[in-house]
């Protein structure tokens, strides 16, 4: 492997450092033991096209054939945030190797199909948007904040569209109510009022991922953050939100030397392997079920039970405990369906080995 790759030799890999490489991504990077590659970091996908930012500056991508061929899953695939081995020289670079991933963001993929979707990887802050006043809905943001905290990063929820409420302070009480311990930032991208409070979490080198649902103006936050028109949106409706425009996810770099990946809005977000993340979601809840009688406890009928006491006295909103059950039931009806996946793969590896056995077998014995 030629020197040029580490970031304290001739300068082309510290010129990712804005990008977020560090040292430990140059060992990594170095491990996977592939000639002929440079590092490069997924700035944006295009279903099967990407554009990957290296140390000479921006390439298009696409995956190469042994790495296509050989991922399983859809996650394996490259995302927009990974950092990925992209092979030397100009014009189109193919993607050989994904890098280990520091956190993930992911969600079960639309449809039917049971398999995870990367929105987002290599995320510090997970910035969570919901746009005032009508956009604010509790249920929609438990998920978040439990896919949030699964993935690794730390979430913040930012009340986009400040500026056509009166009263601002209450909204950010109600949002807190099913958000214990997550900070609340309501901003107005055009008045400005609240923008400067995110400067805590876009901190240069740290990678934050926008989420939220069509028209939250994730993509106007963007543009306001980044300086520059940096992504195309929609103009206003009548009724005060937004036209979506964001159609890919896409990392772009912010004034304050920060990056940010903006996402498309998403009307489905099911949640995929998030148990520690419901947990610290739900940390009020499972405080509460900490204190039941039985271990057991399932929060139904039985005596003893904490959780249905708060619930029943007005500590816990009964509409918030109902959400835990209703996400605890999601992911265990998850967990099996993937169990099902699973043991449908293997008879199907399973078989394709005895076509090609027996195969193998008249081509020797006739």
């Amino acid at each position: 492997m030629s020197s040029h790759l580490s970031p304290s030799s001739d300068g082309s890999c510290t010129r990712l450092a804005p990008f977020g490489w560090d040292e430990q991504l140059a060992r990594d990077f170095h491990s996977l033991h592939a000639p002929g590659t440079v590092p490069a970091r997924v700035i944006a996908e295009h279903r099967d096209r990407y554009v990957v930012r290296a140390a000479a500056g921006e390439r298009a991508a696409v995956l190469a054939g042994r790495l296509r061929h050989h991922a399983s899953r859809r996650e394996d695939l490259p995302a927009t945030g990974d950092w990925v081995a992209v092979d030397e020289g100009a014009g189109t670079a193919a993607i050989h190797a994904v890098l280990p991933r520091r956190s993930i963001f992911r969600r079960k993929a639309a449809g039917e199909t049971t398999e995870a979707q990367v929105l987002a990887a290599n995320v510090d802050v997970a910035l969570i948007a919901a746009a005032l006043p009508g956009d604010v809905n509790a249920r929609r943001i438990e998920r978040y904040l439990a896919l949030a905290w699964e993935s690794g990063a730390v979430p913040v929820i930012v009340l986009t569209k400040a500026d056509l409420v009166d009263d601002v302070d209450a909204a950010v009480r109600g949002v807190r109510a099913v958000a214990p311990g997550v900070d609340v930032a309501p901003v107005s991208a055009i008045t400005g009022a609240g923008v400067d409070a995110l400067a805590r979490w876009l901190l240069p080198g740290r990678t934050a991922v926008l989420l939220g649902s069509s028209g939250a103006g994730k993509s106007t936050l963007t543009n306001l953050l980044a300086g520059d028109d940096a992504l195309r949106t929609g103009t206003v409706r009548a009724d005060g939100k937004g036209r979506h425009t964001t159609t890919h996810r896409q990392l772009v770099q912010l004034r304050s030397g920060a990056l940010l990946i903006d996402t498309p809005g998403m009307r489905e977000l099911q949640l995929w392997s998030a148990d520690a993340g419901l947990e610290s979601a739900f940390a009020d809840v499972e405080a509460l079920a900490a204190r039941c009688r039985y271990g057991d406890c399932a929060h139904q009928a039985e005596s003893g039970c904490a959780v249905r006491a708060a619930a029943q006295s007005g500590a816990l909103d009964p509409a918030r405990l109902e959400s835990w059950r209703r996400l605890r039931r999601e992911l265990a009806w998850l967990e099996i369906r993937q169990d099902q996946a699973a043991a449908a793969d293997e008879r199907a590896r399973v078989k394709t080995l005895h076509r090609a056995h027996r195969a193998h077998t008249r081509r020797k014995y006739g």
